[in-house]
């Protein structure tokens, strides 16, 4: 019988985080929860069950939507490579996503939620949070590589992080959005390695 109920919240919250996802993207901060739950044939019971409010429901559709990014930058970082060769494998990966097919749809869905966030405080606070949960992955994919004649501290990391988060994000934005299409791989890897200073990984 618990395994059945865990199936059943697993199909509800799946159901939800999918009806969310599609509604943000064409509703933006005018998305209802009525209009979820009823797109994912539920109740608002079931928001309140599972996510605790529709605040939570739409933070937990961001982290769903992030999470399989990050699977795929751990993976594309080889495991015996220094910090600089880190974030270039890093950049060359994102750039490379910008010419997925979807690569326009998921921009306009990570600009609504930004959007949405802008305009709720209080689910502001909650997206700020889950995001850097996720760049907490990034810090661990970075920390103990080599630089500068020793291993990368977590400290180092996170000073290290916003910036090669800023720097590609903006880039790849700019190629998605057709402003910067010569932009390749190897540029975007030569700006990630510029980032690898004292400066701004400090000591």
């Amino acid at each position: 019988m618990l395994a059945i109920r865990e199936e059943a919240k697993r199909r509800n919250r799946e159901a939800l985080i999918t009806a969310a996802r599609a509604l943000l993207a064409r509703d933006g901060s005018a998305v209802r929860l009525e209009d979820i739950v009823e797109r994912a044939g539920l109740t608002t019971g079931a928001v309140y069950s599972l996510f605790g409010s529709k605040g939570g429901l739409l933070v937990e559709t961001v982290a769903d939507f992030l999470a399989p990014h990050y699977d795929e930058i751990d993976a594309a970082v080889p495991p015996d490579a220094d910090l600089s060769e880190a974030v270039a494998s890093i950049a060359r990966h994102i750039r490379r996503t910008c010419d997925e097919p979807d690569a326009r749809n998921s921009l306009q869905f990570q600009m609504t939620v930004h959007d949405v966030a802008l305009r709720d405080e209080g689910l502001g606070r909650r997206l700020a949070a889950s995001v850097a949960d996720q760049e907490e992955r990034l810090v661990a994919v970075l920390s103990g590589r080599g630089f500068a004649g020793a291993r990368v501290t977590e400290r180092q990391a996170r000073r290290l992080v916003p910036a090669l988060r800023a720097v590609l994000l903006g880039l790849s934005q700019g190629v998605v959005f057709g402003i910067t299409p010569q932009v390749s791989e190897e540029y975007m890897a030569a700006a990630a390695r510029a980032l690898v200073t004292r400066d701004v990984v400090g000591p």
